[in-house]
Protein backbone atom coordinates (compact mmCIF):
# COMPACT_ATOMS: atom_id res chain seq x y z
CA UNK A 1 0.00 0.00 0.00
CA UNK A 2 0.87 3.49 -0.63
CA UNK A 3 0.87 4.56 2.86
CA UNK A 4 3.29 1.98 4.08
CA UNK A 5 6.16 4.10 1.53
CA UNK A 6 4.93 7.30 3.10
CA UNK A 7 5.03 6.12 6.68
CA UNK A 8 9.26 4.74 5.83
CA UNK A 9 9.79 8.09 4.34
CA UNK A 10 8.40 10.28 7.42
CA UNK A 11 10.65 8.05 9.49
CA UNK A 12 13.86 8.17 6.86
CA UNK A 13 13.39 12.12 7.28
CA UNK A 14 12.93 11.76 11.39
CA UNK A 15 15.91 9.58 11.88
CA UNK A 16 17.61 11.57 9.35
CA UNK A 17 17.29 15.22 11.09
CA UNK A 18 17.82 13.08 14.81
CA UNK A 19 20.90 12.05 13.58
CA UNK A 20 22.18 15.00 12.36
CA UNK A 21 20.91 16.99 15.56
CA UNK A 22 22.79 14.27 17.63
CA UNK A 23 25.75 14.62 15.29
CA UNK A 24 26.00 18.64 16.03
CA UNK A 25 25.37 18.33 19.74
CA UNK A 26 29.03 16.63 19.72
CA UNK A 27 30.67 18.75 17.36
CA UNK A 28 29.51 21.94 17.57
CA UNK A 29 32.02 24.24 19.68
CA UNK A 30 29.51 26.26 22.25
CA UNK A 31 26.51 26.39 24.14
CA UNK A 32 24.49 28.01 22.02
CA UNK A 33 25.43 26.50 18.42
CA UNK A 34 25.22 22.78 20.36
CA UNK A 35 21.86 24.06 21.75
CA UNK A 36 20.60 25.43 18.47
CA UNK A 37 21.47 21.81 16.58
CA UNK A 38 19.69 20.35 19.67
CA UNK A 39 16.37 21.90 19.16
CA UNK A 40 16.15 22.37 15.54
CA UNK A 41 16.99 19.24 13.97
CA UNK A 42 15.26 17.05 16.70
CA UNK A 43 12.57 18.77 16.40
CA UNK A 44 12.00 18.57 12.90
CA UNK A 45 12.86 15.09 13.08
CA UNK A 46 10.73 14.34 15.58
CA UNK A 47 7.88 15.84 14.00
CA UNK A 48 8.47 13.35 11.26
CA UNK A 49 8.76 10.34 13.20
CA UNK A 50 5.53 11.53 15.02
CA UNK A 51 3.62 12.02 11.65
CA UNK A 52 5.02 8.10 10.86
CA UNK A 53 2.80 7.19 13.45
CA UNK A 54 0.00 9.71 13.16
CA UNK A 55 -0.14 7.96 9.19
CA UNK A 56 -0.09 4.31 10.90
CA UNK A 57 -2.74 5.00 13.37
CA UNK A 58 -5.00 6.38 10.95
CA UNK A 59 -4.29 3.92 8.33
CA UNK A 60 -5.10 0.68 10.72
CA UNK A 61 -8.33 2.71 11.78
CA UNK A 62 -9.37 3.24 8.23
CA UNK A 63 -8.65 -0.33 7.62
CA UNK A 64 -9.67 -1.95 10.74
CA UNK A 65 -12.26 0.19 12.55
CA UNK A 66 -10.53 -0.06 15.91
CA UNK A 67 -11.04 3.13 18.17
CA UNK A 68 -7.64 2.65 19.70
CA UNK A 69 -6.17 3.29 16.59
CA UNK A 70 -7.64 6.67 16.66
CA UNK A 71 -6.41 7.02 20.08
CA UNK A 72 -2.74 6.77 19.54
CA UNK A 73 -3.51 8.93 16.17
CA UNK A 74 -4.88 11.63 18.80
CA UNK A 75 -2.55 11.40 21.19
CA UNK A 76 0.21 11.78 18.68
CA UNK A 77 -1.05 14.80 17.44
CA UNK A 78 -1.21 16.67 20.66
CA UNK A 79 2.34 15.28 21.67
CA UNK A 80 3.43 17.25 18.17
CA UNK A 81 1.74 20.28 19.20
CA UNK A 82 3.55 20.26 22.82
CA UNK A 83 6.81 19.43 20.84
CA UNK A 84 6.24 22.48 19.35
CA UNK A 85 5.52 24.57 22.04
CA UNK A 86 7.88 22.96 24.58
CA UNK A 87 11.24 23.20 22.56
CA UNK A 88 11.70 27.04 21.46
CA UNK A 89 10.82 27.93 24.86
CA UNK A 90 12.92 25.77 26.94
CA UNK A 91 16.27 26.18 24.11
CA UNK A 92 15.49 30.21 24.78
CA UNK A 93 15.24 29.92 28.26
CA UNK A 94 18.77 27.56 28.57
CA UNK A 95 20.25 29.97 26.15
CA UNK A 96 19.42 33.26 28.07
CA UNK A 97 20.45 31.73 31.68
CA UNK A 98 24.10 30.33 29.80
CA UNK A 99 24.18 34.08 28.88
CA UNK A 100 23.69 35.24 31.97
CA UNK A 101 25.88 33.23 33.66
CA UNK A 102 28.41 34.56 32.07
CA UNK A 103 28.87 31.82 28.98
CA UNK A 104 29.78 34.17 25.75
CA UNK A 105 29.37 33.07 22.30
CA UNK A 106 33.07 32.14 20.94
CA UNK A 107 32.49 32.88 17.46
CA UNK A 108 29.60 35.39 17.25
CA UNK A 109 29.60 38.19 15.15
CA UNK A 110 26.81 40.00 16.75
CA UNK A 111 25.63 39.39 20.25
CA UNK A 112 22.55 41.18 20.75
CA UNK A 113 22.03 40.48 24.01
CA UNK A 114 25.18 42.15 25.38
CA UNK A 115 24.32 45.24 23.53
CA UNK A 116 21.20 45.67 25.55
CA UNK A 117 22.80 45.08 28.84
CA UNK A 118 25.12 48.03 27.83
Amino acid sequence: MWTQYLIWIFLGIGLTFNGLGAIGLLRFPDVYTRLHAATKATTFGSIFTSLAVVTFAFTQLYLNGKMANLQLGLHTIVAIASLLLTNPVGAHAIARAAHRSGVKPEKAVVDKLAEVKK
